[in-house]
C-alpha cells in the first residue's frame, strides 16, 4: 500500500456515515500517485486535491478563519484534508488547524497528510506507532476525529537535461 491510513477519535465511522470511503481514499491513491518522486510538491498537491473536487471556486469552506488567508489544503462535505509532507513535525500544526474548524462547527473530521519518512537515527519506533502514542498525548486537547496519512514518497529524482544519466539523480528533498 502506498500510504498507511490510521483512524482515532471515530473518523473511520463519521466517513462510512457521509459514504466518503471509496473518495477518501481514490483520493489519497491519487496524491500518492502524482506526488511519488517529485520535488515541487506543494502546487501539485493542490491540482491533485482540485482535480478529485475537494478545492475549487465553489468550494469556500477551505477558510479555517473568517477574513484570514489559512485555509485547509481540501474540504468536501463535511471533512477537511490538511498536510505537510516536508517534516513529520507538522502534526502538531495540522491537528490544530483541523481541531479549529471542529470546535467552531465547520469540520465534521478531518484527515492530516504527514511524511512517513524520519530520520534513521530516531529512537521512537515507526513512524505509526509515534502517531497513536502521540494522539493519546494530546487528549484532550485534541478531540475530534480525525485519519493521519502517512506517505512514503520516495526521494526527488533530477534529470540532466544535457542528456546525462538516464536515471536521474537523488537530490535533497527540502524545499
Amino acid at each position: 500500500m502506498p500510504f498507511e491510513l490510521l483512524h482515532f477519535r471515530g473518523s473511520e465511522e463519521v466517513i462510512k456515515e457521509k459514504n466518503m470511503e471509496n473518495d477518501v481514499r481514490a483520493t489519497l491513491e491519487y496524491i500518492n500517485d502524482v506526488l511519488y518522486g517529485t520535488l515541487h510538491r506543494g502546487e501539485l498537491l493542490r491540482q491533485a486535491l482540485q482535480e478529485m473536487a475537494w478545492r475549487g471556486e465553489e468550494n469556500d469552506n477551505l477558510k479555517i478563519l473568517e477574513n484570514r488567508r489559512y485555509a485547509y489544503k481540501g474540504f468536501k462535505r463535511g471533512v477537511a484534508i490538511e498536510g505537510n509532507f516536508c517534516a513529520y513535525e507538522f502534526i502538531l500544526e495540522g491537528l490544530f488547524r483541523l481541531q479549529v474548524g471542529f470546535d467552531k462547527g465547520s469540520v465534521e473530521t478531518g484527515i492530516l497528510l504527514l511524511t512517513s519518512k524520519r530520520s534513521e537515527k530516531t529512537p521512537y519506533g515507526s513512524t505509526s506507532q509515534m502517531v497513536k502514542e502521540e494522539m493519546e498525548m494530546l487528549y484532550p486537547t485534541i478531540s475530534m476525529p480525525v485519519s493521519v496519512a502517512l506517505f512514503d514518497l520516495g526521494s526527488p529524482l533530477a534529470f540532466d537535461l544535457e542528456g546525462g544519466d538516464s536515471n536521474g539523480v537523488p537530490v535533497s528533498t527540502s524545499e
